[in-house]
């Protein structure tokens, strides 16, 4: 004797508010969908991911090691690193804004402008000023008398071109060292005459025998995290 199975169906439909609360329900998930759609861009642009990807990918390049770390590492590296550095940014917009709108202590516009203050903050920390004059000057804008005047929109922007200013920086200095070994061993090589061995042969096991004497990663990792305000 078999078992009949009923096998649920699903309905998606749009069907007419029927009351002020209905409809501001269907606000909220629908806000909330926007706001799930452009959480990684978010991440991109108000976080430390940026200059932590770009410097991880200049340094695989300064190695010479193609395709090692894979990308996935160094994207969830970044990632994880961008949780440790950006936790005490997330808790205050949490305790501050969250916690309180879930609470029903603030409205909506209150819960937008209390999670904003503490990245706004963050980013101003991390901001040059020649980048935040430039944005304010093409937008328009009136100049900001203090830091909580500075427009959140027009301070992403300029809090993105000084994080890969800042990326590349770093980046330069990691290079160094790894090209002045390529220089060393390809003059040796040239000068024993031996032409037709490929210089990257010999360098690239030089580097990494270097940067995993000097505990690179530790290092690297350490100075980046120390590199933000």
């Amino acid at each position: 004797m078999f078992l009949a199975i009923v096998l649920p169906t699903v309905k998606i439909g749009l069907t007419p508010a029927k009351t002020p609360e209905q409809l501001s329900t269907i606000m909220q998930v629908l806000l909330l969908l926007t706001v799930l759609s452009v959480a990684p861009a978010l991440l991109l642009m108000i976080t430390s991911f940026t200059r932590l990807v770009v410097v991880f990918s200049i340094l695989r390049h300064a190695l010479g090691t193609q395709q090692t770390p894979p990308n996935q590492v160094l994207i969830s590296l970044a990632l994880f690193l961008t949780f440790f550095i950006m936790m005490p940014t997330f808790k205050k917009a949490y305790y501050n804004g969250l916690q309180p709108y879930l609470n029903h202590q603030i409205s909506e516009s209150e819960l937008f402008k209390r999670i904003e203050e503490p990245f706004k903050e963050f980013m101003l920390k991390n901001t040059r000023e020649k980048d935040l004059a430039l944005f304010i000057k093409l937008s328009g804008e009136p100049k900001p008398k203090t830091p909580e005047d500075v427009s959140f929109f027009t301070l992403i922007p300029a809090f993105m071109i000084s994080e890969l200013k800042t990326a590349f920086e770093i980046g330069f200095l990691l290079y160094i060292p790894f090209l002045i070994i390529d220089v060393v061993v390809s003059s040796v090589l040239i000068s024993l005459g031996v032409l037709m061995l490929p210089p990257m042969m010999i360098s690239l096991p030089i580097k990494l025998l270097l940067f995993v004497l000097v505990d690179g990663w530790n290092l690297l990792v350490l100075s980046l995290v120390k590199s933000f305000h």
